[in-house]
């Protein structure tokens, strides 16, 4: 171990200021081992209530013990990045206005991998997940002390709320841990079920994916149900009303500190209709350019423009119908059919003078 680490300063202090100097919000350390929550998980999947996320049974042993995943390693350093809880409400999402956060996450972990190496001067076994691996990582979070699960499955931290993500650092080092989070501090509130414009929580700490907005307008691949579609007002892209809500975040989500996830130009101050006809009239090429380095681009085109045309159609302004109707020449079946869709809103809530 280096001669920086003095005797009165513990690797786990010395880990947590650096994580804290790369620009992380919460940081806690916890042993990797059997997952008490992939029971719960696999009975959730098992209910249908992951909709058409395929993926997320597979590797179904990896999610039952997060030592498996990463073969050799022992301990995770949990962190959690704020995204800005204090940003104003929009048609986008706050997580998804800026950069990718897999990116800027993945990217400071492994800086905080090759800081520790030279801290103890050898070698480690390591390698960063940030949502993209069979781990939960919501309950590595809770064992490393950084919140509890609120009654929206969100982790809610008492200092900043829960609008921030959640990342972690497999290594094969052997770490003091943290204290787990046993608390839960919801109390009887449940702001953020009755809050749901879909009514998708099916009771506290049980989120039906098939009726959140969330999923409906990024994960879904098909058509969104039509009995759904006015329920998502002009919400382009995920939805943050269940956090909006939350007493926690009323009172201590923080301002947006990381410039990656600020606005991009293209969403800053532009209402739900300026940019569903931009991403109803975007090429492919256009799109391209426009979500280089963006989470949205999960949804793909093709569920951009479908998400676009619910949108227009709860607005119902008269002066998009021709827009739509060009677009609607061109467009794929899927995006057609939100087109007509559309349409008939429009349609209905104009309907043409009588002579």
């Amino acid at each position: 171990m280096s001669t920086a680490l003095a005797e009165s300063t513990s690797i786990e202090s010395l880990i947590k200021a650096q994580a804290y100097s790369l620009g992380f919000d919460l940081v806690g350390i916890t042993a990797l081992g059997p997952m008490q929550t992939s029971p719960e998980f696999e009975a959730w999947v098992a209910r249908g209530c992951a909709g058409d996320m395929d993926y997320l049974p597979r590797s179904a042993e990896k999610r039952r013990d997060s030592r498996l995943p990463f073969p050799g390693a022992t301990h995770a350093i949990v962190v959690g990045m704020n995204y800005g809880g204090r940003e104003p409400s929009g048609p986008i999402a706050r997580y998804a206005r800026g950069d990718d956060y897999h990116d800027v996450m993945t990217a400071r972990l492994k800086e905080l991998h090759r800081w520790l190496e030279a801290e103890v001067g050898r070698s480690i076994s390591g390698k960063p997940y940030v949502d993209t691996g069979p781990i939960l990582e919501r309950e590595l979070a809770r064992r490393a002390g950084l919140g509890w699960f609120g009654k929206n499955t969100n982790l809610i931290n008492p200092r900043i709320g829960s609008f921030f993500f959640i990342g972690a650092l497999l290594v094969d080092l052997e770490l003091d841990v943290d204290p787990p989070f046993e608390s839960d501090r919801c109390g009887t509130c449940r702001r953020c079920l009755d809050a749901c414009p879909t009514n998708a929580f099916v009771e506290p700490l049980v989120l039906d994916a098939t009726r959140c907005i969330s999923y409906l307008t990024i994960e879904h691949k098909g058509a969104i149900p039509a009995a759904l579609r006015a329920n998502l007002g002009e919400l382009v892209y995920g939805c943050d009303i269940c956090q909006e809500v939350c007493p926690w975040n009323i009172s201590f989500a923080r301002e947006l500190s990381e410039e990656a996830f600020s606005t991009r130009r293209m969403f800053d101050g532009r209402s739900a209709r300026e940019i569903s006809l931009d991403l109803l009239g975007m090429d492919d090429e256009t799109y391209s350019a426009s979500f280089s380095g963006s989470p949205m681009k999960r949804a793909k085109r093709r569920g951009l423009s479908r998400n676009a045309a619910v949108v227009l159609g709860n607005v119902a302004d008269e002066s998009d119908a021709a827009a739509l109707e060009a677009c609607r020449t061109d467009a794929d079946p899927l995006t057609g059919e939100h087109i007509d869709w559309a349409l008939e809103r429009i349609s209905s809530r104009h309907p043409p003078l009588r002579q």
